[in-house]
């Protein structure tokens, strides 16, 4: 973390360097001297920050680089100050005549003169800091300390306790257990590989140890080996520990020689032996691809049904070590509610109430569990604390409030929190900023990818790579934290898209929650939060009391977030504008604030501006200074038309500012875009503009929409059939579009997007609002489509057949788009499809779904469709159909699906979930599930 705190210091510099050579000419040296002896201090921090995952920083270590982080910070708020002081200048003076007095201007201009002294202090204060580093010989993070008995504490692998579970302990592995044990002893002949896959704590050793374990197992094979590999391992030594577990003293003379051997000895040693061996060797806690590319040649396929299991968090190396058809990859998943309920119980009253949970204790219980969410480690450090404790409500109250300390600090849990600090350390510098930044949202909160995107390139974490844009690297850096188990995916969708949002486990909330705060890297203010002091580059606010802006230390916060408040003191707004001048991300999403003041314009740093779904009216027009801006998010606001000033920002890259009226939910008019002159050519830079309303300038600005050629998400409302022909025509030039939302300007005005002779190939998402008078012929071009959605298109001819062979297409949304009696999805067609809508298909009387069609489908969504009489024939097919919605569904349709007697319940009673919705007022619905006694009595009634 520290590294990367010097790493957008020494950015700075190099530009700062460029960019005012000739004002920093008097303290030139010096920066160029800072700059270097930063370099070479980034060198060292590497290496400090490996360590100290493993334990291996000694308290002095750790003050050092506190003291570096603390400089780097400090440069860069010198920096940032002067920049801005320039900038204000110049705003005062016309450029050119800025560059025609510079001699006259370097006299007058005081931060010239005050950088100089601080910068020559601070190239002070890095010498004697790198000087100190020498002194007391921190050249090498492998040293010892000689400064307290602190330092005296051996290190121990938390893991240990998982190689010795009790059996009491284990819930939710049987099925999986009796499974992988078959595929141990009954698959094929070939040597095969299982890579268990998951994040820390969630079995994978326990699991892995109860197989190895298993007596069938045991008398299966001819020899079995177990050895534990961890992120720091030693091959020759793993390749000895191998050794002498096989040999088991049958060979003494290979165990005698076994200290003088190498590893390329070593391994062929173990081939030699293992060739006409069955065997079953367990690698546990793999933590990088290299280690099996060299361990495997140990390993021979010799054909006698020999099996590896390898245990690990990272997604990459279970698909590393797949190279045969045979070898899989076993995902582990939380437990369930109802066996995390019952692992709790088990350790918690284990001796006492006969392991069931007193009735007081229930609720705090269950949310005590629910914070685990299914992660065994946590379920039985915690249920184990609480097994001590009184069984009393305000025990378990003390310890629900306080997990976040007690993961630190005591020691029943300490294994935990270690545990899952482990994925934290092993991450690279890079990875570990975008990692710590979901501290800065709340528990169970998640985010949307682009929003993600946009904010860590806000804050300077992404490192461009060559041929690519900033937001693709920053999509590798959130896969890799995806692939290592520390990010979460979840769904979320509204009808004109489908969104895929992220969020962390709530007990990696907790742990990276502290080591924010500890590293200044971010400070979240909660009522009645005593721990706050100010100090934080970021600021998370829960609570707005009025003296919070007081308390801050005003050129340390960078950025300011705003969540779950229910008012938003104007004294506050006034405050924050006056006092936090070097912000760089601003970011308001859902706050109760109605208005911007000017000051806005003031924030010259500022790179991401976020005022989506608040009050705000109107935009003030000094936006137009933020010459660095590249988010301006004004979606579901009330702002319809955008100031002519914001054609001054050239490094916009996001321009968000479409509306989703709930109140017409149904309506071709629900969707909108806001007005925007017809300039919007000359912002270059623009990826994402959306929506924007056609009919304001007539098709001039549809025309200037060809001038942005770096788009990759455009959104267009109020189109004319003209205005779609000349919207054709400039998608020509948009070769990386990926997603393009288009809405005509009434349901009588036909969308005319038939002249597109080269689509976009990159297209992903394509949303049509408005009548077609045909299907665009294009569409089935677009291979790399992964959703389509017509709306309100009223298309005669049934759609299906021209895009059931698309190969990527996973969701398929037809809002009031075909007018059609039939749809029939064939045995070949929708082979992704996961997700389908037919919503308020009016004329729709038969859906028709062939054996082998939609074989991936696993949400389906039917209504209203009032001349629809029965369930869709085909639809016990659907084996992966896990959820079935219908709404205002009439009285018969449901009948026939109940459990009791209805007639076409065999078809829709493997389905995981089947709910009816019913609106009970404007677009409040009522939801029942398939049985429910309510339901049956509404259409009784």
């Amino acid at each position: 973390m520290t590294e990367i705190a010097v790493t957008l210091v020494i950015d700075k510099l190099f530009q700062l360097l460029a960019q005012e050579a000739e004002l920093l000419k008097d303290v030139q040296r010096e920066v160029v001297c800072i700059r270097d002896e930063l370099e070479s201090i980034k060198c060292f921090l590497n290496d400090v920050e490996a360590s100290e995952g493993k334990g291996d920083l000694h308290d002095g270590l750790k003050t050092w680089v506190k003291q570096v982080r603390e400089a780097a910070f400090h440069i860069e708020d010198v920096i940032d100050q002067y920049i801005l002081h320039v900038a204000q200048y110049r705003h005062q003076h016309s450029f050119v005549a800025f560059l025609n007095k510079i001699g006259r201007i370097l006299t007058k201009l005081k931060p010239c003169h005050e950088i100089a002294t601080k910068i020559r202090h601070i190239k002070i204060s890095i010498r004697e800091i790198r000087e100190r580093s020498e002194r007391y010989g921190f050249t090498s993070t492998q040293q010892g300390s000689g400064s307290g008995a602190t330092n005296a504490v051996t290190w121990h692998d938390s893991r240990v306790g998982s190689l010795f579970t009790e059996e009491g302990e284990v819930v939710g592995i049987e099925s999986t257990r009796n499974e992988l044990v078959s595929w141990l002893i009954r698959g094929e002949a070939r040597r095969s590989v299982i890579s268990m896959v998951g994040m820390g704590g969630i079995g994978k050793t326990t699991l892995a140890k109860k197989l190895y374990e298993t007596e069938s197992v045991e008398g299966h094979f001819d020899c079995r080996v177990w050895i534990t590999v961890s992120q720091s391992y030693n091959l020759q030594k793993i390749l000895k520990a191998m050794t002498k577990q096989i040999y088991q003293e049958k060979e003494t003379t290979v165990l005698m020689e076994l200290n003088i051997m190498d590893e390329i000895t070593l391994i062929s040693q173990l081939r030699h032996y293992l060739l006409q061996k069955s065997y079953v060797v367990v690698f546990d806690d793999v933590w990088k691809t290299e280690f099996w590319e060299v361990v495997k040649h140990a390993l021979p396929c010799n054909n006698r049904g020999s099996r590896i299991i390898i245990t690990t968090r990272s997604h990459h190396v279970g698909v590393y070590c797949k190279e045969s058809p045979s070898d899989l990859i076993h995902n582990l998943q939380p437990l369930s509610q109802k066996k995390a309920w019952e692992l709790f119980c088990r350790k918690a009253f284990q001796a006492e109430f006969q392991g069931k949970c007193p009735r007081e204790l229930v609720r705090l219980s269950l949310e005590i569990v629910r914070k685990c969410e299914g992660l065994p480690l946590a379920i039985v450090a915690i249920g184990g604390l609480l097994s001590t404790k009184e069984k009393v409500p305000l025990e378990w109250r003390k310890l629900h409030d306080s997990l976040s300390s007690e993961l630190e600090s005591n020691p029943h849990l300490t294994s935990v929190a270690k545990i899952l600090c482990l994925s934290y350390h092993d991450l690279p510098y890079y990875l570990k900023s975008c990692f710590l930044y979901f501290s800065i949202f709340p528990e169970d909160y998640s985010i949307t990818d682009s929003r993600l995107f946009r904010l860590w390139i806000a804050e300077g974490f992404i490192e461009g790579k060559k041929g690519k844009q900033l937001e693709q690297v920053a999509e590798e850096c959130l896969m890799e934290l995806i692939h290592r188990n520390l990010v979460q995916v979840s769904f979320g969708d509204l009808d004109y898209e489908v969104r895929r949002k992220y969020r962390i486990h709530d007990l990696l909330h907790e742990i990276i929650l502290s080591k924010a705060g500890e590293l200044n890297f971010c400070q979240v203010l909660e009522a009645d939060d005593l721990s706050f002091n100010g100090k934080g580059r970021r600021l998370s606010i829960h609570d707005p009391r009025q003296n919070v802006v007081d308390t801050i230390e005003p050129f340390q916060v960078r950025s300011l977030f705003l969540f779950n408040l229910n008012e938003m003191p104007r004294s506050f707004m006034v405050k924050l504008f006056k006092k936090f001048k070097l912000l760089k991300v601003l970011d308001f999403e859902d706050a109760p604030i109605d208005y911007i003041p000017k000051e806005v314009g003031n924030l010259f740093h500022l790179k991401h501006l976020s005022l989506r779904n608040t009050k705000v009216k109107i935009l003030p027009k000094s936006v137009g200074r933020l010459q660095n801006l590249q988010t301006l998010n004004v979606m579901e606001t009330p702002v319809r038309e955008l100031p002519i000033e914001i054609f001054k920002l050239y490094k916009l890259r996001h321009l968000l500012a479409h509306y989703y009226d709930l109140g017409i939910k149904s309506s071709l008019y629900s969707l909108q875009g806001v007005k925007i002159h017809n300039r919007v050519g000359c912002l270059k830079d623009l990826q994402t503009l959306s929506l924007v309303k056609a009919n304001h300038h007539g098709a001039g600005i549809i025309k200037e929409l060809g001038k942005l050629r770096q788009l990759r998400m455009l959104g267009v409302s109020n189109i004319t059939a003209e205005d779609g022909r000349v919207l054709c025509a400039s998608m020509k030039n948009m070769n990386h579009l990926k997603i393009l939302v288009v809405s005509s300007i009434s349901e009588d005005e036909m969308l005319d997007l038939q002249c597109i002779s080269c689509p976009p190939q990159l297209l992903e998402h394509v949303i049509l609002r408005g009548r077609l008078e045909q299907f665009p012929n294009w569409i089935p071009e677009l291979h790399n489509l992964v959703t389509l959605g017509l709306y309100f298109s009223g298309l005669e001819e049934d759609p299906l057949k021209c895009i059931q062979a698309l190969p990527s297409l996973v969701n398929l949304f037809l809002n009031q788009g075909y007018a059609g009696e039939h749809l029939h999805f064939e045995e070949v067609g929708f082979r992704k499809l996961k997700k389908l809508t037919l919503r308020k298909l009016d004329r729709l009387k038969m859906v028709e779904i062939d054996r082998g069609a939609l074989p991936l489908l696993e949400q389906l969504e039917i209504g209203p469709c009032p001349q629809l009489k029965e369930v869709p024939p085909g639809i016990q097919h659907l084996e992966n159909l896990k959820t079935l919605d219908f709404s205002e569904i009439h009285r018969e349709f449901v009948l026939k699906m109940q459990p009791d007697r209805g007639e076409d319940y065999w078809k829709v009673k493997k389905v995981t979930t089947v709910r009816f919705r019913y609106r009970i007022q404007g677009e409040r619905y009522q939801i029942y599930r398939l049985g429910d006694l309510d339901l049956l009595e509404r259409l009784q009634g």
